[in-house]
């Protein structure tokens, strides 16, 4: 075992302790670590157990993971519109990668009906805040 990563173990077991307790950085953190970190043996289950805990708390990247997660069906079966609930989620308090998600979700009927309307509302949003993609599908 390397030293990197007997210094990632020794953090996931830090950061269990105190997401054990309730805290959702470090329930976030737990699940970086489980998602594919150095040292650590992906779980895909334990990696979306752990940002579903923190999103349920408001941690907003968390929100953003489950999204990802969901709708790849990593750590849990494939579910657009769990997905979509996440991005949402994110989105409505500021993300822009959020926004551009739920964007591609309402244009394609992901987990949801087509609304160009909606698409094009969080396409919007997510340019505003300088995203380059969302701003050519806002344009088109």
């Amino acid at each position: 075992m390397s030293e990197r990563e007997y210094t990632t173990r020794q953090q996931l077991q830090m950061y269990l302790k105190a997401a054990e307790q309730g805290d959702a950085e470090a329930q976030y953190n737990c699940g970086v670590l489980y998602d594919g970190a150095e040292g650590i043996e992906e779980d895909l289950t334990a990696a979306l157990h752990w940002y579903r805990k923190a999103a349920e708390q408001g941690h907003v990247t968390a929100q953003f993971n489950c999204g990802l997660m969901y709708s790849a069906g990593e750590g849990a079966p494939e579910d657009k519109k769990e997905a979509l609930y996440w991005y949402l989620k994110a989105a409505e308090k500021g993300d822009a990668d959020s926004q551009f998600k739920c964007g591609l979700m309402y244009e394609n009927g992901e987990g949801t009906e087509k609304d160009r309307q909606k698409a094009l509302y969080w396409f919007q949003k997510a340019a505003e805040q300088g995203n380059l993609e969302a701003k050519i599908y806002a344009e088109m």
